[in-house]
């Protein structure tokens, strides 16, 4: 059964359309006590109903205890999150949460170049605010299908620090297009680039870092669903239980997770689809073929942990530190 940890329960206090197929959630202590603090980019994860777990950043002012606030877009592909978000969760709803997590953190630099596509506004629009209100150097770049898919557009135009936003349209007059060989052509030692958004918007900006020269430590992600993968190739594969010896077939159609999961051994999942990190396990032998959009390169190489929720293996046995 897919499970997280979340420990709070918070009352729906107000929900509105911000735009066009994003409806903003804002959460409370039902008692009005005052909730975890959190830092700009971290996420909480909802349980949103029986099975299903999803993480949102929170995208108010980070200096805020009294609530929360989320944005969720209405995903044509939902795999039942943000569907049941948008139809079921209504005012007055109690809904389960977990303390807010942050793998997105602000890190110190002279200059912050912030980008976001679409929905993943939602960490970066905490972070602007958090760099105006500690009076960092920092620009945003917002980039939307059309102004009327533009979440928080008039908080962004009303901000002290709106001359420091700039927004992209695609049906907008092509002079304003983002221009990510401009914008990102030069690498500089003090700025650092946090991009938010669909997986090939990520991707452009992260290619062009690449090409330019930008090295890895000063380019941040946040991906909000997972990598597409051909999986016509798959084939079966054992995992060994480090402490019992137990060996598992995971055959073609199935995650390691579920395996897992059927043979009574449960790893925490939550997102399904390897980009929260939930679900890390440690790799004590063998070769993971690893699909999440977590861990980095560099971790990737050395292939002592993986994601069971969507990785699989090269080799024909992984043991599994559990």
């Amino acid at each position: 059964m897919t499970h997280t940890s979340p420990s709070l329960i918070v009352e729906v206090i107000a929900r509105y359309d911000e735009a066009l197929d994003i409806v903003v959630f804002e959460l409370a202590d039902p008692h009005g006590r005052e909730l975890p603090a959190f830092s700009a980019g971290a996420h909480i994860d909802v349980r949103v109903k029986d099975g299903v777990i999803r993480q949102y950043s929170l995208c108010n002012h980070s200096d805020e205890r009294d609530r929360y606030l989320i944005g969720v877009l209405r995903d044509p592909a939902s795999r039942g999150g943000s569907s049941a978000m948008h139809d079921e969760i209504q005012i007055g709803d109690l809904v389960q949460i977990s303390a807010p997590k942050n793998h997105f953190p602000l890190k110190p630099a002279q200059r912050i170049v912030l980008l976001a596509g679409g929905i993943g506004i939602t960490p970066l629009l905490c972070m602007a605010e958090r760099l105006a209100h500690t009076d960092g150097a920092f620009e945003l770049h917002y980039c939307t299908r059309s102004r009327e898919r533009t979440a928080f557009y008039q908080r962004l135009v009303e901000a002290d620090f709106a001359a420091q936003v700039h927004f992209h349209f695609d049906d907008g007059e092509p002079s304003q297009h983002l221009n990510l060989d401009t914008l990102l052509g030069q690498p500089d030692a003090d700025t650092r680039v946090y991009v938010c958004g669909p997986k090939g918007f990520i991707d452009a900006v992260m290619t062009t870092c690449k090409a330019n020269g930008w090295p890895n430590d000063q380019v941040h992600t946040e991906y909000f669903s997972g990598a597409e993968i051909d999986s016509s190739q798959d084939g079966s594969f054992e995992v060994r239980i480090a402490s019992s010896g137990e060996s598992f077939t995971v055959p073609a159609d199935k995650t390691v997770h579920q395996v897992l999961s059927e043979n009574g051994i449960e790893v925490m999942v939550s997102c399904e689809q390897g980009v929260c990190g939930t679900c890390l396990t440690r790799v004590l032998e063998g070769e993971p073929d690893h699909r999440d959009l977590y861990l980095e390169d560099h971790e990737h190489a050395a292939n002592d942990q993986f994601t069971p929720c969507c990785s699989r293996s090269k080799s024909k046995v992984l043991v599994l530190d559990l």
